[in-house]
């Protein structure tokens, strides 16, 4: 299997795992959207990944991965999620762009590097944008959160991680100061799946709820 074979393979898998996460399974038209390729193309390869013995695939219901892909996966999204750390910690990328370029490093380094860098970072547990960083093993442990929609007004949260990473996205978070670690209350939500007002610091923060859908956050006391 020649690289750019591996790449494609491995972001199909790492896509895969990422909406099994989310929704329990990976419905074809939402590899589609998630990979941004022609519905034609992911039939392709998802037959071929089941042949592999990658994944499986029950008409109509979506894609799983197996343990060999899951483990594939996990090692993948590893290599991710240390690459943005270096990005961000060592070479001060900000933290959208540093997602887009990790896509990219995350298929290209090999294990020795990634066990060095891993070290010199000092055993990060979470990328930048909070996600748990799986262990060498392959092991993934998740800091109990739940997404920011469904604290009542006047609530008090942690943010814990964002979900979605699209760099346009975790910019604009960025910018309200809406980033892992920190403290804030809800001060208001609209009915009917409407806006969601926040106070940040001494500042109140409007988001949509779509937005603060994918917004995990820990109940503070």
């Amino acid at each position: 299997m020649n690289k750019e074979v591996t790449a494609i393979v491995e972001e199909y898998l790492e896509g895969i795992y990422k909406l099994q996460e989310k929704v329990g399974v990976a419905r074809t038209s939402d590899i589609v959207t998630l990979l941004q390729v022609a519905p034609g193309t992911v039939t392709n390869t998802v037959e071929r990944l089941e042949r592999d013995g990658l994944i499986t695939h029950a008409p109509y219901k979506g894609v799983k991965l197996t343990e060999k892909g899951k483990r594939i996966a996990l090692n993948v999204i590893r290599r991710h999620r240390l690459s943005e750390r270096l990005l961000t910690d060592i070479l001060n990328v900000e933290w959208g762009k540093a997602h887009e370029v990790a896509c990219k490093l995350e298929h290209d380094i090999d294990y020795d590097i990634i066990e060095r860098l891993e070290k010199t970072l000092n055993h990060p547990k979470t990328c930048p944008h909070g996600n748990p960083i799986p262990t060498e093993c392959g092991g993934i442990v998740e800091e109990k959160s739940q997404p920011l929609v469904e604290l009542k007004v006047k609530e008090n949260c942690k943010v814990i991680k964002i979900t979605e990473e699209k760099p346009e996205l975790l910019n604009y978070l960025k910018t309200l100061g809406l980033v892992p670690g920190i403290q804030i209350e809800v001060v208001e939500k609209a009915p009917f799946d409407g806006p969601i007002t926040l106070r940040i610091g001494k500042a109140n923060r409007v988001l949509s709820h779509e937005v603060a859908s994918i917004i995990k956050v820990k109940r503070l006391e």
